[in-house]
């Protein structure tokens, strides 16, 4: 095949499975249309067998990562650990809806970076739907800031988002070092993202709620999912400090958390293997090879004339940028994938400013990261519209506070912290 006919074909790939992942007919999963694609730029010699595969092995892990994780969060659900954080925002709240929105950040931010962005999106979402009806607030602001943090605060570890662990790999660094370096720009962000909220839902917020509603018994805590959770997360410094794959602590979590389901009876091998969501994981290596087809035929070529070079302020805030307008023109899956080879070699600073630009970006659109589709069907199910005109003028205020003090918070990190 010739060269602008493989990037052609490529191109159009590429587009069909984005529009297939953005509406998903009949409610079929992403993979339906990734998978073929993935065939067919293989089979018509969009890109090569060698590259297919060398992809799918750069990307084996990282989705064997991702799989151990979603089992993890899942069964902390079981656990009861998110019935547990509704019962506590319930009362902290007490019918009021600015310390709701605290409660609501407070707990998005941990359980995004801990149990990953789907956790939130998934699990935490309909809690929180939960939770304002309870006490009788305006469900808006809170649940809008699920979605925004389920992005903004997956900043923090290599495991709060897959755009993360591909990061993660490409960085070079350690797990302690990732972290360290975007502890203080995950913080900036999400405070921004919190005077954003404040001043833009003034109307909901200062709306008292219209009867006293009593919060409910709190149930027990739930000690072992905590512990099982906290354990993993040192396995992850262990493993990374003896490099040992990260993958390995998080299959032992995952697999602690699920045995104990299966001995309880509150689990059947078969949701297991659900919980590890296979079609999307499916999906994931498949969109995979059909990005390398488009950067094998052009892309990479394009951007590398307009990507800044260097590690200074201006370069990283132009890297940041750049991620985040492609996140939302292809989704933030894609961009990372696209934008990861060109940055590497400019060091970890350029690498960790395209994540801030693939994390926080996607807050502006629709399309901008998996996540947000997903908790967009997840309020349809509620029976709660999402204006489109809202969303987006939300975003436009939103992104470029948080984008703009977190890559200065990054700038002022890679200083003190160094790589």
């Amino acid at each position: 095949m010739n060269t602008a006919l493989a990037e052609a074909v490529s191109v159009v790939l590429l587009g069909a499975v984005l529009a297939w992942a953005v509406v998903r007919p009949f409610g079929l999963p992403e993979a339906v249309m990734a998978v073929p694609a993935a065939g067919i730029a293989i089979g018509t010699g969009a890109i090569t067998l060698d590259h297919a595969r060398a992809e799918a092995e750069r990307l084996g892990p990282v989705v064997g990562f991702l799989a151990a994780v979603l089992v993890l969060a899942h069964f902390c659900d079981v656990e009861g650990l998110f019935r547990t954080c509704g019962a506590w925002m319930a009362r902290w709240a007490a019918g009021r809806p600015v310390p709701l929105l605290t409660a609501v950040f407070a707990l998005a931010s941990a359980i995004t970076a801990v149990l990953s962005l789907d956790a939130t999106v998934v699990l935490l979402t309909p809690v929180v739907f939960a939770t304002a009806a309870r006490t009788g607030v305006r469900p808006k602001p809170h649940v809008y800031a699920c979605t925004h943090l389920s992005n903004t605060a997956s900043l923090l570890l290599p495991v709060s988002n897959l755009t993360n662990l591909l990061a993660f790999a490409a960085s070079g660094l350690g797990f302690t070092r990732f972290a360290a370096l975007m502890a203080l720009p995950w913080l900036a962000a999400i405070g921004a993202e919190y005077v954003v909220f404040r001043c833009f839902f003034a109307r909901d917020l200062s709306a008292a709620a219209p009867v006293s509603r009593d919060a409910g018994e709190a149930p027990g805590l739930p000690l072992f999912a905590l512990v099982t959770v906290g354990c993993t997360l040192a396995g992850f410094v262990v493993a990374s400090a003896a490099g040992v794959e990260p993958v390995w602590a998080a299959l032992a979590g995952a697999l602690v958390l699920a045995g104990r389901a299966l001995l309880r009876r509150r689990a059947t091998p078969s949701s297991v293997v659900r919980a590890a969501a296979p079609a999307f994981l499916a999906f994931v290596l498949a969109l995979g090879i059909v990005v390398r087809a488009v950067v094998d035929n052009g892309l990479a070529d394009a951007l590398g004339h307009v990507l800044p070079g260097g590690s200074g302020l201006p370069a990283l805030l132009g890297i940041a940028a750049l991620a985040a307008v492609l996140a939302n023109l292809i989704n933030n899956l894609p961009a990372v994938l696209v934008l990861l080879p060109l940055t590497a070699p400019a060091g970890p600073g350029a690498v960790l400013a395209v994540l801030l630009g693939v994390n926080i970006g996607p807050n502006l659109t629709y399309a901008g990261s998996l996540a947000t589709l997903l908790w967009r069907r997840i309020v349809h199910q509620h029976e709660h519209g999402v204006d489109l005109r809202e969303f987006t003028k939300l975003g436009l205020v939103a992104v470029p506070s948080a984008l703009g003090v977190a890559v200065v918070a990054l700038w002022g990190a890679l200083r003190v912290v160094g790589v």
